[in-house]
């Protein structure tokens, strides 16, 4: 029954009855008559609550929230896009529809990079993307996706939430109106797409490569030219011969991006981004708005696909890996250690520009590698030295 149908029928009709009982009482009967009495004013108590919650009830509507999403992933994109879709699905869903939010891929709003100053500037209230895009803002934003011989997803999960990683991104964030959080990762990347092998660091010069981040800048020390390219524009431009190489994310991504078709050297492991971590940005203004309440579900929305977006690449990445070898004649190969030589003495040289650029950048760096030190070493007595050992038992 409507509560507006119970004001109306059931407790009306209640207080009626109990006003012709009354009448019907003998006045020397004094302690039915006060029984009744109570029955009456208790009856009327209850409908001004009913009748209150009536009026209350509309401005409980109000309090809904509309979110506009922006990202930098071409729509429907596996992993990537479908995880900020997702993302922006789970968080509507979670709130029972009081938090709407409206997704834009990449493109349908504004163009993918353009993304963090829609959400800075307060046109848009998220964004979903790799923070690494915004380095030529301030080299900072590179350590929240991942950079060169970085940390891998536990490790940098361990920075963010425990070795204080979260509050320096929170400081440089907040310089540009942005409040940021983890919201995905693809986990250790693979190298690169390549038309010719690489064997030596000499083979890296002259190519043009689409690889963004501090990546970038240690393949233009070795001579590489790094052209940065949404990830839309990419096969176009590998097809054409516009580029020579590119890097994207894994064998289930760049499947479905169909880079064998222009390069067949497939190349592991990437060095740029041994465990990329995704971010929802968020206008700071909008954000400090919110209710606590309503920051927790966002968080615990973005804890979520943080998680499962994992996850889903590790579930598969091996599959994807195998057809393209076996069915795309995809010649996987690893770099020697001559080259992975000289991409770390190469990102050596790109670290010292950062640490240079400011006092931000100096204590982001020098955090990280402190806690790159600490967890790393545990990591190597704990998974590393567990898995080398099941793997050798197992012969995988």
């Amino acid at each position: 029954m409507k509560r507006r149908d119970l004001v109306k029928g059931g407790v009306i009709g209640a207080t009626g009855a109990t006003v012709l009982t009354l009448s019907g009482c003998g006045q020397d009967d004094k302690a039915a008559m006060d029984k009744l009495k109570s029955d009456l004013a208790a009856a009327n108590s209850t409908i001004a609550d009913l009748k209150k919650k009536e009026v209350e009830a509309p401005a409980i509507a109000k309090d809904r929230i509309e979110v506009t999403m922006v990202s930098t992933w071409p729509r429907d994109f596996p992993g990537l896009g479908t995880g900020a879709q997702r993302f922006a699905k789970n968080l509507s869903t979670m709130t029972d529809g009081r938090i709407q939010v409206k997704y834009f891929a990449g493109g349908e709003r504004v163009k993918p990079f353009d993304s963090f100053d829609e959400v800075a500037s307060g046109n848009a209230q998220m964004y979903h993307a790799a923070d690494y895009y915004w380095k030529g803002k301030h080299p900072g934003w590179a350590y929240f996706t991942s950079v060169p011989f970085g940390m891998t997803y536990t490790e940098l999960d361990a920075w963010i939430n425990w070795g204080g990683g979260q509050e320096l991104w929170d400081e440089l964030a907040a310089g540009f109106g942005l409040k940021c959080l983890p919201c995905g990762s693809t986990g250790s990347q693979m190298g690169g797409w390549f038309r010719k092998e690489i064997n030596s660091a000499d083979d890296l010069k002259g190519l043009k490569m689409r690889i963004p981040g501090l990546g970038g800048d240690v393949m233009a020390k070795l001579g590489a030219s790094p052209v940065s390219l949404p990830g839309s524009q990419i096969y176009e431009n590998l097809v054409s011969g516009s580029i020579d190489a590119t890097e994207w994310v894994g064998p289930w991504n760049d499947s479905f991006m169909k880079f064998y078709e222009a390069a067949k050297y497939y190349y592991y492991p990437g060095m740029h981004e041994p465990g990329s971590m995704l971010a929802v940005g968020m206008n700071k203004s909008w954000w400090e708005g919110l209710a606590k309440s309503d920051q927790l579900v966002i968080e615990a929305a973005a804890r979520m696909e943080h998680s499962i977006m994992m996850s889903e690449f590790n579930a598969k990445n091996g599959a994807a890996l195998k057809k393209l070898v076996d069915e795309q004649g995809v010649k996987l190969r690893k770099f020697n250690d001559e080259v992975y030589d000289a991409f770390g003495e190469a990102a050596g040289e790109v670290f010292e520009g950062v640490v240079a650029h400011s006092d931000l950048a100096k204590r982001i760096h020098t955090s990280f590698l402190a806690s790159r030190k600490e967890v790393g070493a545990w990591m190597k007595i704990s998974d590393e030295a567990y898995l080398a050992q099941r793997n050798r038992v197992l012969g995988f």
